[in-house]
Parts: C-alpha cells; sequence; structure tokens
C-alpha cells in the first residue's frame, strides 16, 4: 500500500432525509461553491471500492450503487442497514450527504485513527466535542453485529436514533470542527458557501467545481500553473496568461497524458516565457549562451 493510499474499504452515504429544517428542499442537490452537496461527500469518499447511496436515484458526479430503506424515511439506523447490505469491505465509512467540507484528507484520517486505535469505530467531533457518527469510519462486522441486535430488541430498526447503534460500539474521536460542519438549516447553507469564498479557499474550490462540470479527474500542481500565468503575464502580455495555460493543457491532452505531462508542458511554456522576457529590446542581437563566436579573420 502507497503512503496515501487508505486501507481496502467501501462507504455508505445515507441522502434521504426529510431536509425539514430546509423547508423539504431537496438538501442533497442544494449547491454550495457550484457543486452539489452530495457530490462534494462523493468527491470525498471517491477512493471507496464500493460506495452507496441510500436515497432515490439521481445524477451524480461519479457512478454509485443505490439503495433505499423500507419504509423509505424511516430513520438513518434503517438507511444505514439497508446500505451496509451491499458493502463487502471490513471498513465502511458512513457519512451523510450535506458535508461541504469533507475532503480526501479527513476519510483518510478517519481510517488511520480506526486501525491505529483498534477501535470498532472512529468518528469526528463538532466544534462543541459533539460525537458526529455519520462523519465517521467503522469496522463492518461490528456495525452488522449492532445492527442484528437492535433489530431483534426492537423488531425492526425503523425510527431508531443512531446513538442506540453507537452506543454498543468501541469508539475513537478525531476532533475536526470544519470537516464535520453539516447543512441543517438555510442559515448554515450561507455560512458554507461564504467560507468557501474566502480567499484561502476560493481557488482550490474553483479548481474541483471546474473538474466536476467537465469531468475531469486529474491531479495537477496549480502552483506550478499559476506561476507559468505569472510569467507569461508579466514577460509577454497579460492576455498571454490564459492563453499559454490552455495551450499547456491541450498539449498535455494531445499526449494523452495525467499530471506528469501537464508539469512537462508547463515547464516547456515557463522556460520559453523566460527567455522571452530576457530578450534584448535594442535591436542587438543575442547570442546563444552556449554557442562560441567565430572570431576569425574572415569569418562572416
Amino acid at each position: 500500500m502507497t503512503p496515501n493510499a487508505s486501507p481496502a474499504h467501501d462507504a455508505v452515504v445515507l441522502a434521504g432525509g426529510g431536509a425539514r429544517r430546509l423547508g423539504g428542499a431537496d438538501k442533497p442537490g442544494v449547491r454550495v461553491g457550484g457543486r452539489a452537496l452530495l457530490d462534494r461527500v462523493l468527491s470525498a469518499c471517491a477512493d471507496a471500492r464500493t460506495t452507496v447511496v441510500v436515497a432515490d436515484p439521481r445524477p451524480t458526479v461519479r457512478p454509485v450503487r443505490w439503495a433505499r430503506e423500507d419504509p423509505p424515511g424511516a430513520g438513518p439506523v434503517a438507511a444505514l442497514g439497508a446500505g451496509l447490505r451491499h458493502t463487502t469491505a471490513d471498513r465502511v465509512l458512513v457519512l451523510s450527504a450535506d458535508l461541504p467540507f469533507l475532503a480526501p484528507d479527513t476519510v483518510r484520517s478517519l481510517l488511520a485513527a480506526l486501525d491505529d486505535n483498534r477501535a470498532e469505530g472512529a468518528l469526528l467531533t463538532d466544534a462543541d466535542g459533539r460525537d458526529q457518527p455519520l462523519v465517521a469510519a467503522y469496522r463492518t462486522p461490528a456495525l452488522r453485529r449492532e445492527l442484528t441486535a437492535l433489530g431483534e430488541q426492537h423488531d425492526g430498526l425503523t425510527g431508531l436514533p443512531l446513538r442506540r447503534l453507537t452506543a454498543g460500539l468501541d469508539l475513537t474521536r478525531v476532533p475536526d470542527p470544519v470537516a464535520s460542519f453539516d447543512c441543517d438549516t438555510w442559515d448554515d447553507i450561507a455560512t458554507a458557501r461564504a467560507r468557501i469564498r474566502e480567499h484561502g479557499h476560493v481557488l482550490d474550490e474553483w479548481i474541483s467545481a471546474v473538474k466536476d462540470e467537465l469531468g475531469i479527474d486529474l491531479d495537477v500542481d496549480t502552483g506550478v500553473l499559476l506561476d507559468l500565468a505569472r510569467d507569461a503575464a508579466h514577460g509577454v502580455a497579460r492576455p498571454a496568461a490564459p492563453l499559454t495555460t490552455f495551450l499547456v493543457g491541450y498539449a498535455a491532452g494531445r499526449a494523452q497524458g495525467g499530471p506528469e505531462a501537464v508539469a512537462e508542458a508547463s515547464r516547456k511554456a515557463a522556460d520559453l516565457a523566460v527567455r522571452w522576457a530576457d530578450e534584448p529590446g535594442d535591436g542587438r542581437s543575442d547570442v546563444a549562451p552556449d554557442a562560441t563566436p567565430d572570431t576569425r579573420p574572415d569569418a562572416g
């Protein structure tokens, strides 16, 4: 397993709630930073071997498996039970569909905490220290055990609160007030939208939104591209910046390459921009750095 890889795991995303505090709006489809809340969560757990979304099917940023609790609206424990039936990995992420700041790093942290502590579950805690059982990683056999026990005690899982499920698990906790932030109200949506537009977040959010919109799954070094755009703008002309970065992307695409092709095309274009800027502007001819002038009397 590579250093940044997560252990084999599945994911269950609960996206079928009634959103009563949003006036019954389609909460998973509400857009924050140009991306539906559900799609943001699906991007964060993209490394899952199987991703099950418990809700009615809808278009999503990547393929998923759909499931539904019976009856629909039977609550989060019943929804989790329905989703878990489609998983096979020994570890499973359990996530709600309204987490605008969930990121792949958060997912990896939860899975690492699960293994480091040999616990049955690792969940985030919010800014007030409260457990967030729908931003968590669990050992699948432990979840199945508790779901079976609850179903037998209560003649089914309908209407049971999540705390009944987690009460029987050995849990470890990972404090993260940002990733645990969920959107229950329109004020929460407004807060999330405002944060995403802050200077420190807006560029990464915009790039992620564009990649989702264009169906691009490619990690590139945005710093390299920004440096190239700066060099082209300052050394050539301001309109050269967007045109040059477009041409770099086009060249990398024609080469059918990934991040390495983008980096190589960026390097070539950046070197050209530097040479362009360093070229004398007074009409003098330039001698290439590795050329040796011919000084013979009859030269020329």
